[in-house]
């Protein structure tokens, strides 16, 4: 096989996967070192893919972080979750920061969907949800807001 060929296969199996949904570079150079590319096909591969805009972490990352925030988590999950994808931390920082975020409305309707509209008043409750809050990636300080 010539170096275009294996560029060209290697090109073929990152755009079947990018056909399935958006990935990161990170996350497509790791499913294409499983396949057993080389770092270096990989690399010319997903550079290619990158100048035909068929690849790019910040339209990743867009429609990463909208869908994590309609399934209800919150900030801190997010920002981890995108820096275990490679995602670079202004882009992170720049979604996560939108002004059309309201992280304590989306923290407020987790708590109301998991467990009624009514605030707890016993402590062991209170603790309860702000512990489920908090592991959906609230911060401890705005879930203490939220019950006071």
């Amino acid at each position: 096989m010539t170096s275009g060929n294996i560029i060209r296969s290697t090109r073929n199996t990152a755009m079947d996967l990018l056909s399935r949904r958006e990935h990161s570079r990170q996350e497509l150079s790791n499913k294409l070192l499983q396949r057993e590319y080389t770092p270096s096909e990989i690399s010319l591969a997903l550079d290619r893919l990158e100048q035909d805009g068929l690849l790019s972490d910040q339209r990743f990352a867009e429609c990463f972080v909208s869908q994590r925030v309609a399934r209800g988590y919150g900030p801190i999950r997010i920002r981890h979750e995108m820096q275990q994808r490679g995602i670079d931390e202004t882009i992170v920082e720049t979604l996560l920061s939108s002004s059309e975020l309201d992280w304590t409305d989306a923290m407020q309707q987790q708590r109301k969907k998991k467990f009624g509209a009514e605030l707890p008043r016993e402590y062991k409750e209170k603790t309860k949800q702000a512990r489920f809050l908090q592991n959906r990636g609230f911060s401890p300080e705005s879930v203490m807001r939220l019950f006071r």
